[in-house]
């Protein structure tokens, strides 16, 4: 049985380092699952920044829209870790995709991987209130994404100024 991680917390709260350390826990070579797309330069330097931080064991594979798919064609021996969760949302809502059904088809094969998983995630529901509608959507749907993750993980942990808390 795969160990299902979810690693949350805000904005630099040292969320992916945390995550990075358990994915290497689970085995020497970790395949890197990446969800952002580059939209600007300061995305790309962001980017860039994550991966100078990982050796040459990392393989990194990009998954912006087809997460599910990407898990299921990576299951194997390695471990993997996905970097992020709220940019994949992000990404399903930008392009148009049923986010229900995708966010449901994450959860099924999530419970049917054979290789260890981490996860990394944005706790955004802990500030104010957006003021858009837009944003309280994206907030909702985010919430309830991570809350159907932590269903189904066996760990969560949350980072708070770089020191992770076990809550599962």
């Amino acid at each position: 049985m795969a160990e299902i991680i979810l690693v949350t917390g805000g904005a630099r709260s040292g969320k992916s380092a945390l995550a990075e350390r358990l994915a290497q826990s689970c085995g020497n070579k970790v395949i890197y699952i990446a969800t952002s797309e580059p939209f600007d330069d300061e995305m790309q330097s962001r980017i860039d920044r994550h991966r100078a931080r990982r050796d040459a064991g990392w393989r990194t594979v990009d998954a912006p829209l087809e997460l599910p798919d990407m898990l299921v064609q990576t299951d194997g021996d390695a471990p993997r870790l996905v970097d992020c969760l709220t940019m994949w949302l992000n990404n399903l809502i930008y392009h148009n995709r049923d986010v229900g059904d995708e966010m449901n088809r994450l959860i099924k094969v999530i419970s049917e991987q054979q290789a260890d998983l981490v996860m990394v995630t944005n706790e955004i529901g802990s500030g104010l209130v957006p003021q858009t509608a837009e944003a309280r959507k994206f907030r909702d749907l985010a919430g309830e994404l991570n809350q159907m993750v932590a269903q189904a993980a066996s760990q969560v942990y949350l980072s708070v100024s770089g020191i992770p808390v076990k809550i599962k």
